[in-house]
């Protein structure tokens, strides 16, 4: 005895049932798929983006480190699952591979990164709207206002919204990124993603609320007239029961028993440049701070500058060819030969350049880079062009650098606090050059300790250890999930992979910053340490994040004679508090800074203007004002009272979601386990102890399906990842989802069962009939329910649940069974009874959904009558106050023209009265629209699908 195939159809047919948004069962099936440790609170932060079918969308406020993009990820998955594919990440620029990466490696679900290059491409193939892919689509902020035509002309099944607070001031005219994005998603299912909902003004709240749901609230002014001036817990009441649908936020302390934070220990490895290294470093500063530089085109000026310091400060060898480049530049411009002005010297080395690029582009103003060049210009660009030579010369001419000899102390240090800690002895080194990279990998591989132990990590990953590691990862993992087919995706694999199983040091410039996660590494070396704050705690959080085991330590390197290096560290350690403690910097400093672009900028505009200590010390202490974090009392208040008090229930609501996820992904890892079996049983080898199978043989012959090991779970590392997404499943489930099967009898074993099941012990010995009709509801919502209804020979009726249970017992399949009329007749009455309960369950709960819907429309459409009240109120009073004016003028002239323009108020005053009445029917008119609209959304329609009928029999 096992399964029957009438179990397997059961099974297939659940598996795949459609459910109602804010059933908690709705993500069973995207959890057993997703490959990571899914959180409690991440599950009920999804299954809250669902909770209403009238829902347009959700702002996840969960505090920093709680795991939003995962949150994101589950309800991408539910929707993908659904085929509903249409689906737009938007991020900043360079978040965009982490989305990539993440959604890929967690959840399975393909993406394709547009930018301006890829769109190009797309439109030359012949699509005329590239965002219409077959894949989930993702890009920046930028990319999105300078396309907004184009996401318009798309039918979103849901757009994600990552960093969300940038749009938080959209209720400005001015903000054109925000309102260009507003109006591209308008309509259209949105998540937003922002620990910081609220920094400094309620109206920040309006303003992102707006994105989501336009008729939660009124208009501004009426918003600002009830919201603006609110006090104590009481005036809050209103606010939160508006934004309570929409907003859902956990907190860091609500958590810990489900997440075991670690902490930061930070170190600073100091050193002191040598004397030629110093006079390099003054000769560039002075070039860079002159008024006129022919090498760095106009409109490129503050970005090549901040990458040239940026280069000085990383390495000689980072800067020297980057003199050349320049140089060479100034010398076709002398010789009027074509000028070339790609950049790709400093690509090659500074890899971030594209993402800063596109960070900068707006700071730079409307330069042309247009020159007709003069004699006295010649023979300017020939003195320049002789400087970068001589400094090109005395960068080659220094050899070791005095921070490149402090790198293996640093090493030591970090190790050893590791050591104590109990951590492996892995080191991940960052720097902003290839060829500081190469360099310090020289450094190392000159070491008995780590010879053959380092490894590069770059945007190219072509140097020669990195394609031997990636030719042997392709051969190990062929035939598995592992090889994703994308030769930059699996390289990158394959690099992590040799990282934590052979190498010791993992040397990475930015492009490791994105998307890694490297929780086995405890040992984050800042070789270079960029201005960015968001960019550090990106580094920082490929280590400290998910899965650490233990606190990691974080080495950063100070120049002792640079001032506005100490001083820049200093604000990045002691305000932004990135390198030490349990989170980094905290999710208030983040907001506050949002991209970290603006903070960037700040700092190199003090390195390009101020020359003494003290004017670099007065400009740092002016900066660390500005950027001091600090939300007002009453703000924290509003923020309390407003977004962390939804649910005082919080750790009990969470213990239940635990359980029910839990239960759920046992339930149906079995089904799925217990189907394939049966499918499989010629095909393929199954371990009896846990959930692994070896295919020999392809069962579906014109499917790309690999032969080898399989295994259920999570992050395997030599088996295909077997799951309900992967294409092997999901032929099977299909097989037995359409599997037609005749009565026959079915005799359930519970004799056999392990456990004692009381609902079932009870019709031991009898038999009886058992019919299986799948019903599809189509309403507000469209949700699918198998129902079983059953009686005994004797007549009595054999409740759902119970029979469920049957399905739980093995079995085998007798005889054929012929359903006689008084059998059809009763199974049919039974199952009209649960049919009858069921549809009077979806319009109770549509009636709920109908009350809510119309309690927000109300609301607004009173916010909108109050809006016009309050501007001929507003009106009122401007001509009250002229006219008081006007008795103070004393010449006649001036009297006339106030009286004239007092007129021309009044009248305005009288047609707004006589139109008030109009505008507010139109209010009224506007509302009966939204009413009708969601009466036919409520129309239920009802489809039903026999599954099959059997003769039960349990012995």
């Amino acid at each position: 005895m096992g399964i029957t195939d009438y179990h397997a159809k059961y099974f297939a047919h659940e598996l795949t049932k459609q459910l109602a948004s804010g059933d908690p069962e709705k993500l069973a099936a995207t959890l057993i798929d997703a490959q990571v440790e899914i959180k409690p609170h991440q599950v009920d932060a999804a299954l809250f983006a669902f909770k209403s079918p009238f829902s347009k969308g959700a702002l996840l406020a969960d505090e920093v480190g709680l795991g939003k993009t995962i949150e994101a990820g589950l309800v991408i998955s539910q929707k993908w699952a659904e085929r509903k594919r249409n689906i737009l990440i938007i991020t900043p620029s360079n978040l965009r591979k982490q989305w990539n990466q993440e959604l890929a490696d967690k959840f399975f679900i393909p993406t394709v990164i547009l930018e301006k290059q890829s769109f190009e491409s797309e439109i030359r193939r012949g699509n005329l709207n590239p965002f219409i892919q077959d894949s989930a689509v993702i890009c920046s902020y930028e990319f999105v206002k300078s396309k907004e035509p184009y996401v318009q002309n798309v039918s979103w099944d849901l757009i994600v919204i990552d960093e969300a607070h940038r749009l938080r001031n959209v209720y400005k005219p001015a903000n054109r990124i925000a309102n260009s994005i507003k109006r591209a998603v308008e309509g259209r299912p949105i998540i937003l993603l922002t620990a910081t909902p609220l920094q400094n003004s309620l109206l920040e709240l309006f303003g992102l609320v707006s994105i989501i749901d336009e008729y939660t609230f009124g208009d501004l002014k009426s918003f600002k007239s009830q919201f603006s001036r609110l006090n104590g817990e009481d005036d809050f009441t209103d606010l939160k029961e508006r934004i309570s649908p929409i907003c859902k936020r956990t907190l860091r302390k609500q958590v810990l028993e489900y997440i075991n934070y670690t902490k930061r220990i930070p170190l600073t490895q100091e050193f002191y440049p040598k004397e030629d290294e110093q006079r390099l470093y003054d000769l560039v500063s002075a070039y860079l701070q002159k008024t006129k530089l022919y090498a760095l085109p106009p409109s490129q000026r503050k970005l090549m500058t901040l990458i040239l310091r940026r280069l000085l400060a990383s390495s000689t060898y980072a800067i020297s060819g980057t003199f050349q480049g320049l140089a060479d530049k100034l010398t076709d411009k002398l010789e009027k030969r074509e000028r070339y002005e790609n950049d790709d010297f400093l690509r090659e080395n500074f890899e971030s350049f594209d993402s800063v690029s596109e960070d900068w582009s707006e700071d730079e103003g409307d330069y042309s880079d247009v020159e007709n060049l003069t004699e006295a210009d010649m023979e300017a660009i020939k003195e320049e062009r002789a400087e970068l030579l001589e400094f090109k010369r005395i960068a080659d001419g220094i050899g070791e650098n005095s921070k490149g000899a402090v790198m293996l102390t640093a090493l030591e240090k970090g190790f050893e606090a590791t050591e104590r800690i109990g951590s492996n002895k892995k080191a991940l080194i960052f720097t902003e050059s290839t060829r500081t990279q190469e360099y310090l990998r020289d450094i190392l591989e000159n070491t008995d300790a780590y010879k053959g132990k380092v490894i590069l990590f770059n945007g190219s990953n072509n140097d020669p250890l990195s394609n031997r590691i990636y030719k042997d990862w392709v051969e190990k993992h062929k035939n598995t999930d592992k090889v994703t087919g994308s030769p930059t995706a699996d390289k990158r694999a394959a690099l992590v992979e040799y990282f934590k199983t052979d190498a010791t040091i993992m040397i990475a410039t930015e492009a490791a910053a994105e998307g890694l996660n490297l929780q086995f590494c405890s040992l984050v070396v800042n070789y270079d340490l960029p201005w960015n704050p968001q960019r550090i705690e990106q580094r920082i959080g490929r280590c400290h994040r998910y899965g650490q085991e233990h606190d990691v330590v974080v080495v950063n390197f100070l120049n002792k004679k640079n001032e506005a290096d100490q001083r820049v560290y200093q604000l990045l350690n002691e305000k932004f508090k990135l390198f030490e403690g349990v989170f980094g910097a905290s999710d208030e400093v983040l907001g506050a800074i949002e991209s970290g672009v603006d903070f960037e900028k700040r700092i190199a505009e003090i390195y390009q203007t101020c020359r003494t200590a003290d004017e670099i010390n007065a400009s740092f202490d002016a900066l660390q004002t500005d950027m001091t974090v600090e939300i007002d009392e009453r703000m924290k208040n509003v923020k309390q009272q407003l977004l962390e008090n939804f649910d005082e229930e919080v750790h009990e609501k969470l213990r239940v979601r635990a359980a029910e996820s839990e239960s759920y992904l046992n339930k149906y890892n079995n089904w799925l386990w217990s189907i394939t079996r049966l499918y499989l049983e010629e095909y393929a080898e199954f371990s009896e102890s846990d959930y692994t199978f070896y295919l020999n043989k392809n069962p579906f012959a014109g499917e790309t399906i690999h032969r080898g090991p399989y295994r259920m779970g999570r992050a395997q590392d030599d088996e295909n990842t077997y799951r309900l997404g992967h294409s092997l499943a999901q032929r099977v489930v299909e097989y037995y989802r359409k599997l037609e099967l005749a009565p026959h009898e079915v005799v359930f074993d519970y004799s056999d069962t392990p456990s004692k099941i009381s609902i079932i012990e009870n019709l031991k010995g009898k038999s009886g009939w058992l019919r299986a009709v799948k019903l599809r509801v189509s309403s507000v919502d469209t949700e699918e329910h198998i129902f079983l209804s059953g009686i005994t020979d004797e007549g009595d009726v054999v409740d759902n649940d119970c029979l469920s249970r049957f399905f739980s017992l093995k079995a085998s399949v007798s005889d054929s069974a012929q359903v006689d009329e008084s059998v059809s007749i009763a199974l049919e009455s039974v199952f009209d009874r649960q049919k009858q309960t069921f549809e009077e369950d979806i319009a109770k709960r549509n009636s709920d959904y109908f009350d809510i819907e119309m309690q927000k429309i109300d609301k607004w459409a009173d916010d909108l009558k109050r809006s016009l009240e309050i501007k001929l109120k507003d009106l009122d009073q401007e001509i009250k106050q002229l006219k008081a004016e006007a008795k103070k003028i004393l010449k006649l002239e001036d009297k006339l023209q106030a009286q004239r323009e007092i007129k021309e108020l009044e009248v305005k005053r009288n047609n707004m009265r006589r139109t008030l009445y109009d505008s507010q029917d139109a209010v009224e008119h506007q509302k009966e629209e939204l009413i009708s609209d969601i009466e036919k959304r409520l129309e239920i329609g009802v489809e039903e699908e026999e599954l099959f009928t059997i003769r039960w029999k349990v012995v």
